[in-house]
């Protein structure tokens, strides 16, 4: 018989209660160290004061109005992100997912308006994760996603991970756009290095591609800028951004330029929860504390500090452990064991992390989490490696 949740996760048997900072407390009472961050959404961790009181504050004032009027949390949020970003002009969505399609539908509307409809192709890459929906799978285009949910949506076109030869070989005028994470999450923590992202901005550049960067796991201070983008020096023409963008709360964006948007008019796209008063309230307050310099400069410093004590848990256990890859406070584990073996050893060590493709465990901490919390999940960490070794004698 079915459940009554339709069984398309496969769950850990854990049912947390409540949170705490870098802490997840469990019904029994237990007390996990979340380095997962609810899949690096909660970059300030649970229950922070700030979030907590803009969230409380705006409840007893308005949820909802819906977009037929004025928001004046979203227009305030939207200034925000435009002053701090290359952006002009910003939508909001309720996930990452919601951002995908508009920036889909919004390269090939740019086309459209050019009087070149016929340009639609999308170029992306193996290992990418783009969301659940139907254009997101077929932009990522892996048989796991995509098996069973055809026909897919067409126009994509499929390179390999950081293969410039054959991005150069397919990126010519019928190509409307490049789509790619500057920091795979969900393909297992790969970067594109700052030469080759600087590299696909300019040939892009010369064929008149847009470029759409996947900003949504990266961004929001995760790899110690406020967008990961940044580390190579270059901008994007449409970017999309959700995750920790709400510390939480459901809330996405779509941040383009004024050229990249220029189709998308009165009725081109609409959303009836993106951008509610609730969702910007929360969102301000992330940017007010994340997308400050001492802040960015703190996660760049953790983010050296947890990196070298995971280089020698690595070199403690290279018979669970293979290397460490990342940037900032977004790491994985490359594992020479099962690695989920390590997530459910981690369970028992009790400290949470979540899984990845190439045989990789992910750490995504919130960003303001502490030198001593650090500290204790490599412990922990440490502790779950330990008992995987006694089980491999």
């Amino acid at each position: 018989m079915i459940p009554s949740v339709l069984p398309t996760y496969s769950r850990a048997p854990l049912s947390f209660v409540k949170g705490e900072g870098s802490w997840l407390i469990e019904a029994d009472g237990r007390r996990f160290l979340d380095m997962a961050g609810g899949i690096a959404v909660n970059v300030l961790g649970h229950a922070h004061p700030a979030l907590v009181a803009a969230l409380t504050q705006q409840a007893g004032q308005l949820w909802h109005t819906s977009n037929l009027y004025e928001i004046p949390q979203q227009k305030a949020l939207a200034d925000r992100l435009v002053e701090a970003t290359f952006a002009d002009t910003v939508f909001f969505t309720n996930s990452g997912t919601e951002a995908c399609e508009l920036a889909i539908k919004m390269a090939r509307k740019y086309w459209f308006e050019k009087d070149q409809p016929e340009r639609l192709k999308i170029i992306a890459f193996e290992g990418s994760f783009h969301g659940r929906s139907a254009a997101g799978i077929a932009a990522a285009g892996s048989e796991k996603m995509t098996r069973g949910f055809g026909p897919l949506v067409p126009g994509f076109v499929h390179l390999p991970f950081g293969d410039m030869e054959a991005l150069a070989d397919a990126l010519d005028d019928s190509i409307a756009a490049v789509m790619l994470e500057p920091v795979q999450g969900e393909g297992g923590i790969r970067p594109l290095p700052d030469a080759d992202l600087k590299a696909i901005r300019a040939a892009c550049d010369e064929v008149g591609a847009l470029l759409i960067l996947d900003e949504i796991q990266c961004g929001m201070g995760r790899t110690g800028k406020l967008f990961a983008h940044e580390w190579a020096g270059i901008t994007p023409d449409i970017m999309l951004v959700a995750k920790g963008i709400g510390g939480g709360f459901p809330l996405g964006a779509l941040l383009a330029t004024e050229n990249a948007a220029a189709g998308m008019t009165a009725g081109t796209h609409g959303s009836t929860y993106g951008g509610n008063p609730l969702a910007c309230a929360v969102g301000n307050v992330v940017m007010e504390v994340v997308a400050t310099d001492d802040f960015l400069a703190d996660v760049r410093r953790k983010a050296g500090t947890l990196r070298q004590k995971l280089e020698g848990l690595v070199a403690s256990h290279p018979d669970v452990f293979e290397q460490v890859r990342g940037s900032g406070l977004m790491l994985g584990l490359k594992c020479v064991a099962p690695n989920m073996d390590v997530i459910n050893a981690g369970y028992a060590a009790q400290v949470l992390t979540v899984p990845a493709a190439d045989n990789v465990v992910r750490l995504l901490p919130a960003l303001n989490i502490t030198d001593d919390e650090m500290a204790e999940a490599v412990a922990r960490l440490d502790t779950a490696a330990t008992e995987i070794t006694k089980g491999l004698k």
